[in-house]
């Protein structure tokens, strides 16, 4: 069983400082790749958040993940230009990754996808180019239209969720379906004759 740690004011900065260093970890990798010209963009949940605050603050969930797209032919070059930030390369059991630190847990990574390829072999659509990244006031993020193809290729727990989430703000209405591939526009109109609560 898992060991608890302290309430009161000592949970709070806990909390708090979960939060801030998976943010510390998105401006880190953001600046060292824009200082180096690699092209990137942020996806998963960190992605969610920015087209989602844009709307509701109220529905800004966090993460604790960072994940990013980039280029294959860049990564030798995002490779050097994350290690002076403190960042270690790992590929371990087909996941690519840069750890932050060498002491870093895999949680404590950001996590990296290919442009332009499947992630996984049965995922019915492959990961976005960057010719859908947009800057949003702040770290290159996918549009929003890529984000969800993203979200519904997954279709993981956590990209159901963020779904809803920017269902709930208003992002994602019922004319979406019928703009996406197939089986993605089905996998959104079960999540929109589903809601929760």
């Amino acid at each position: 069983m898992a060991e608890l740690h302290p309430t009161g004011d000592a949970l709070w900065d806990r909390i708090e400082n979960a939060v801030q260093k998976v943010k510390d970890r998105l401006r880190r990798v953001s600046t060292a790749l824009e200082a180096a010209g690699v092209p990137y963009a942020v996806v998963g949940g960190n992605a969610v958040q920015v087209w989602v605050a844009q709307v509701d603050e109220s529905l800004v969930r966090n993460t604790r993940d960072v994940d990013i797209v980039i280029e294959r032919s860049r990564l030798a070059d995002a490779i050097a230009a994350l290690e002076p930030a403190g960042f270690v390369y790992r590929h371990a059991k087909g996941v690519d990754m840069f750890l932050d630190g060498p002491a870093a847990k895999a949680r404590d990574a950001v996590g990296v996808v290919f442009a332009g390829e499947k992630v996984r072999d049965s995922y019915p659509e492959p990961v976005p180019t960057l010719d859908e990244a947009e800057l949003v006031d702040g770290p290159s993020t996918l549009s929003l239209g890529a984000l969800v193809r993203m979200k519904l290729t997954s279709y993981r727990d956590k990209d159901r969720t963020h779904l809803r989430d920017m269902i709930d703000a208003e992002l994602i209405d019922a004319t979406w379906p019928s703009r996406l591939p197939s089986e993605l526009g089905k996998r959104l109109q079960a999540i929109l004759d589903t809601p929760l609560g």
